[in-house]
């Protein structure tokens, strides 16, 4: 008898987050030099600014499936990246629970988990280690990061010398080519020219029927319609859609159609 695959709901979640809140706290009207200090100091004013606080995120929940292809969209300043990087642990919650099943590799930033002194070809073990791989798995998938980069002799360049579009060219490459079942991508990927944008874009959906899980933070309600089977889209710290890619693109062009 032929056993049935499970449902979403049956399967454990590779990324489960619970009521999860991000708040920071800066300084406003803070001293900009000791010399502003002494000066305020010698009239009697002993205020060094005034501390705010502002909610980046805010109860947000959300249960991401093996194998899903799930964009994250918003404005600036609705909360994405800063979810991006809960979920990377670059950051941690002010409340709330993130648990990640498996490795994930983040590509984020430019030239995150980079050293600029050191050369493409060395920042490729550095970048892996700090994700979590070791010596031989790097040097396992070495040839295949260094054929998908592109950068021919220049991976022995120090990557200060590197152009935006040749750093994500190397840590699109090595997020990609390791083992980590799910994948972070930031628009970073609109950097760069049209032809290796196209590549990087074949390369993910490559991934994810392959089963890899695949989480995409963007500002186009087209892309997101195009290559991602559900979406998530945030409005002003907190979750305002969450389901199928095509609806989330129209609640997102909806939302903003005015502004």
């Amino acid at each position: 008898m032929k056993t049935s695959e499970p449902s979403l709901n049956q399967r454990q979640p590779v990324i489960s987050v619970r009521n999860v809140s991000k708040r920071f706290r800066f300084w406003d009207d803070r001293p900009t030099s000791f010399k502003t200090v002494l000066v305020n100091a010698l009239r009697g004013n002993f205020e060094f600014g005034s501390k705010r606080e502002f909610d980046a995120l805010k109860d947000i929940s959300f249960d991401i499936y093996p194998g899903e292809f799930v964009g994250i969209m918003g404005r600036n300043g609705a909360g994405k990246s800063t979810l991006m990087k809960l979920l990377a642990g670059i950051y941690q919650p002010s409340s709330g629970e993130i648990q990640v099943n498996g490795q994930i590799a983040p590509l984020i930033e430019l030239g995150a988990g980079f050293h600029p002194e050191l050369s493409g070809y060395e920042n490729i073990f550095l970048n892996a280690a700090v994700l979590g791989f070791g010596r031989a798995a790097t040097e396992e998938a070495l040839p295949q990061i260094l054929e998908f980069a592109e950068l021919g002799e220049k991976i022995h360049m120090p990557i200060k010398n590197y152009s935006s579009g040749m750093l994500v060219r190397l840590g699109f490459s090595v997020a990609t080519h390791l083992t980590a079942p799910v994948i972070l991508i930031d628009e970073i990927l609109a950097v760069g020219d049209l032809a290796f944008q196209q590549k990087c874009i074949a390369k993910v959906h490559e991934l994810n029927k392959a089963g890899k899980t695949i989480v995409l933070i963007t500002h186009s309600p087209d892309d997101v319609a195009r290559h991602c089977g559900r979406c998530i889209v945030l409005n002003q710290a907190q979750k305002v859609f969450d389901d199928r890619a095509s609806e989330g693109a129209e609640v997102y062009r909806r939302l903003f159609a005015s502004v």
